[in-house]
């Protein structure tokens, strides 16, 4: 590391290491194609150095507990992506996922790992994979590691609103009982300690949600970062923080 940077860091935590940290982090890993069409390089290689990328971005939240990560790696619009950019990702979930079951620092860290999304629509043998990765990890309970994939912000509001009108047909629930705290219960992050992330950072520069949380994301600090997402630093994150920091948090308004 160029010892300007050195220094760099050593200022910006410096700047954080005392003040408040987010306990819930979301984030948009965009610009891996644009990363690797910069590069001379497939869409594939872009993919693979962003999912490196996370596992830094994971170490990091670690460090500074920082207890809940949401990561948003594939939407259901992506299905739609030419069929071998769709099977290049499908294989590296396959990697990361078999990993994850034979990685004994998820268990040393208990790490929770759970995906978010309309995972049925996922191949056969990845939601496999899913829900054995998941099987092996409902128990911990000090960090969260969400995976967002084959998710829409929208279609999880749809699928809430269907979850508690099937509790209305079946007489389990009554109209009269539906309010917010209900309607957050029947959420893909229903299993968290804290579903609303308190930031969301999207990389790449476009500065839109892309349906990321609609529900969750109505209180959270955005922050955009003129980056795409393999070239991510850990001084990029912490000038996330301290941006988070040096903002006023008003909830309800």
């Amino acid at each position: 590391m160029p010892l300007i940077r050195k220094i760099y860091q050593r200022i910006l935590w410096n700047q954080i290491k005392n003040g408040d940290k987010p306990n819930h982090v979301g984030i948009i890993l965009d610009g891996n194609r644009r990363w690797a069409s910069t590069h001379g390089f497939p869409s594939s290689i872009g993919h693979n150095f962003g999912a490196q990328k996370v596992e830094d971005l994971l170490n990091w939240c670690m460090d500074l507990n920082i207890h809940i990560l949401t990561i948003y790696v594939f939407s259901t619009e992506n299905f739609d992506r030419q069929s071998c950019e769709v099977n290049a990702i499908m294989n590296l979930l396959r990697v990361k996922l078999e990993e994850a079951l034979n990685d004994k620092r998820i268990d040393d860290n208990k790490l929770n790992i759970k995906a978010l999304g309309r995972i049925h629509l996922l191949p056969e043998d990845v939601l496999e994979l899913v829900r054995k990765v998941e099987r092996k990890t409902e128990f911990n309970d000090r960090f969260f590691l969400n995976i967002a994939v084959a998710y829409g912000g929208r279609a999880e509001i749809v699928d809430a609103t269907r979850k508690i009108a099937e509790k209305i047909q079946s007489g389990e629930l009554h109209l009269t009982e539906i309010n917010e705290d209900l309607f957050e219960k029947n959420l893909y992050t229903s299993h968290l300690p804290n579903s609303n992330p308190d930031i969301i950072i999207r990389t790449s520069g476009e500065e839109r949600l892309s349906g990321f949380l609609l529900w969750q994301s109505a209180y959270s600090e955005l922050i955009f970062l003129d980056v795409y997402w393999p070239d991510f630093r850990k001084i990029d994150f912490w000038r996330s923080i301290r941006t988070y920091q040096s903002r006023t948090r008003r909830y309800g308004k």
